[in-house]
């Protein structure tokens, strides 16, 4: 992967780079992989009569169990202390903000891995992204990698190597291409000349 390049022109700034054959692939695989996840957790919302009257979309109100989805849908509200009513009242809170508010937001992180998608050179090569369509794929791998990193039990003080032979040496790897890809977009889409 080539550094991210900004070019300005009379269509607005561009943002350049290229991937090599196998780069495109891996991130192929793993935006699709997300887009299956969020599918799977969409299609779980149940049917809400109210909504179908109204249109008015709802959720899932219930937070997901995977400890990855919970990653990336993550609780609305978390209390700074103890609430004398117990935990139940931020629950609540949570499971009615969930049950609005997250079919907009699986939506809005298709959208973002689906415009990764469709601006991805098939086979690498050359990328040239709008402005939207960076910010789309700062969004889509931002949430491949908060994913990977669940996987990878990644936290604040997160490994930076693992021993070669680790069974997951290699997606440790994958993790900081990622890291790096996503940094390199976000200083170029910064970069306000």
């Amino acid at each position: 992967m080539r550094k991210w390049k900004r070019v300005d022109g009379a269509r607005g700034p561009r943002f350049r780079s290229a991937l090599e054959p196998h780069e495109a692939e891996l991130l192929s695989n793993l935006v699709s992989s997300m887009l299956g996840m969020l599918e799977d957790r969409a299609s779980s919302a149940p049917v809400d009569e109210l909504s179908e009257i109204t249109g008015m979309r709802t959720g899932n109100a219930v937070a997901p169990q995977d400890d990855t989805m919970k990653r990336i849908l993550p609780d609305f509200y978390r209390p700074a202390t103890d609430h004398p009513a117990g935990t139940g009242a931020a629950e609540s809170l949570n499971s009615a903000l969930r049950s609005l508010h997250e079919p907009d937001i699986i939506d809005a992180k298709r959208e973002a891995a689906q415009r990764l998608l469709q601006t991805l050179p098939a086979g690498g090569g050359k990328v040239e992204l709008s402005e939207d369509q960076a910010g789309a794929w700062v969004t889509a791998v931002n949430d491949v990698r908060l994913a990977l990193g669940t996987m990878l039990d990644i936290g604040p003080e997160g490994p930076d190597r693992l021993p070669p032979e680790h069974p997951l040496a290699a997606h440790l790897d994958v993790y900081q291409w990622l890291t790096v890809l996503q940094e390199y977009l976000v200083v170029c889409l910064m970069d306000s000349r």
